[in-house]
This record gives structure tokens, C-alpha cells and sequence, in this order.
């Protein structure tokens, strides 16, 4: 059974990770099927918008697979590390929009994964947390960044040091969580939103990604000039004279996508 199932529809692509016996914990096997996911999707033009989504009920990750982790050497452990900050990288560098669909637990690296995502939609069973403070561990997927920038210092500093799980409630006051939807509908929702962005402009929405990862943190006067960058790209793109074109004729746009 492939532990990574990708399918492709109307300019999106879903990601979906495929090991509910386990809680769709990450494994070796997993981390690399996700690089290999994420790095084929990202080279592909025609997919305009990502969903990261999760097979069972039950959870949408549980975070690294410790029982495997529980076997391997310290020399062992630290190979796997490697492999799995391209993992997490690997979700945190597509350049099209990517969208979590959470349900059930979404810990250490389940709630670093859907922290990858730009934007989370979750249900009501949603359970998030960063617990590796609790396993001698600190957050190694981008936890503690993402979380900071996600939350601010904090409550980012509240989830990381205490290590305990929120629902869905506090993640959303948090800011944990953009949109909740009713039960067992984190997918759709999630594949619609995908859908609304993969309709935009994809060098606009690419453009305006890139704005928004590359200007946190920095000054407003060098904030200002990574989205006058981002403005370029678009003004001078072939999807800009398509979409005024259409919005002249009143007739939907066909982005040629340069």
C-alpha cells in the first residue's frame, strides 16, 4: 500500500497520507514518499493549489512513528533527521498554495505539517499539539518557527514548553486554525477552498505566496520591495493582459500561466 497517495483534479492536486493503522504517523517510508510527492507537484505547472489531507478517521498525522524510532541507534536517528527536514521542507517550499485538512489528532509532526500548510481548515474532532517537550524532545519539523510566526512568541512559547493538545475551540482562537467546518468535512472544504485559489492567476498567487512567506520578519521599507518584486512578476506576466482582457469582455479569464 503506498503510504502517499496523490491524485489530480481541475488544477489541484491532494496529498494524502496513507497509514491510518498508524495513526499516519511519519516513517522513513513516509518521509521520503512525501519528498518524492511534493517535489514532482512542485515542478508541475498545471497544479495551481495543494491539499494535504489524511486517510481513517481517527487521525491526520500523530506525528513521528516512534515505534520505529525506538529501534534505531543515535547514529540512526540522526540520518533519519536529515531525511526528514527535507520532508517538512518539502511542503514548506511548494510554490502553489497548500491547504491542511485536519481532523483527529494533529501532533508534533502532524500539527508541524498542517503548521507547513499556508492556510488549515480542521472539523471539530481536530486535536492539536506539540508534545516533544514531553519525550525529551524539542519540535523538529519547523514546530517552534512556524508556531512563532503562526501564533506569536507567546503562545507559541505556551504550546512548545508545555507540550499540551488543544481542540479545535482554542486552536482557533489561537490562530491555529483559518476555517472550521462540521464534522467530516475538513476534505471538501479544504478541496474547495484549493479550488477558489487554483481559479486565480497561477503567477499572481505564486507571486503573492512568495510575498507573503518572504515578508515576515523583516521592515516594512524591505517588506515593501519583496511585494513590489512580487507585483513585477505579475504586471508583466501574460496572465495579467489575459485577465484585464477578460474582465473587459466580461468572460471568464484562461490563464495561459506565464
Amino acid at each position: 500500500m503506498d503510504v502517499i497517495k496523490v491524485l489530480r483534479h481541475d488544477g489541484v492536486a491532494e496529498v494524502m497520507l496513507n497509514r491510518p493503522e498508524a495513526m499516519n504517523a511519519i516513517s522513513s517510508e513516509l518521509a521520503h514518499a512525501l519528498v518524492r510527492a511534493c517535489l514532482g507537484l512542485a515542478s508541475a505547472p498545471e497544479v495551481r493549489a495543494v491539499v494535504l489531507t489524511a486517510a481513517g478517521e481517527g487521525a491526520f498525522c500523530a506525528g513521528a512513528d516512534l515505534k520505529e524510532r525506538n529501534r534505531m541507534t543515535d547514529a540512526e536517528i540522526l540520518r533519519q533527521r536529515r531525511l526528514f527536514r527535507a520532508a517538512f521542507g518539502s511542503v514548506l517550499a511548494l510554490p502553489q498554495p497548500a491547504v491542511a485538512a485536519v481532523h483527529g489528532f494533529a501532533l508534533g509532526g502532524g500539527c508541524e505539517l498542517a503548521l507547513s500548510c499556508d492556510l488549515v481548515v480542521a472539523d471539530p474532532t481536530a486535536v492539536f499539539g506539540l508534545p516533544e517537550v514531553t519525550v525529551g524532545l524539542v519540535p523538529g519539523g519547523g514546530g517552534t518557527q512556524l508556531a512563532l510566526r503562526r501564533l506569536g512568541p507567546g503562545r507559541a512559547a505556551d504550546l512548545v514548553l508545555t507540550g499540551r493538545r488543544v481542540g479545535v475551540d482554542e486552536a482557533e482562537r489561537l490562530g491555529l486554525v483559518d476555517r472550521r467546518v462540521p464534522a467530516g468535512q475538513d476534505g471538501d472544504a479544504a478541496r474547495e477552498l484549493a479550488r477558489q485559489i487554483a481559479a486565480n492567476s497561477p503567477v499572481a498567487v505564486r507571486a503573492a505566496k512568495r510575498a507573503l512567506r518572504h515578508g515576515w520578519g523583516v521592515g516594512m521599507e524591505a517588506g515593501l520591495d519583496i511585494e513590489d518584486a512580487a507585483w513585477r512578476a505579475a504586471a508583466l506576466s501574460a496572465d495579467r493582459r489575459e485577465g484585464i482582457a477578460a474582465f473587459a469582455d466580461k468572460r471568464p479569464p484562461v490563464w495561459p500561466g506565464e
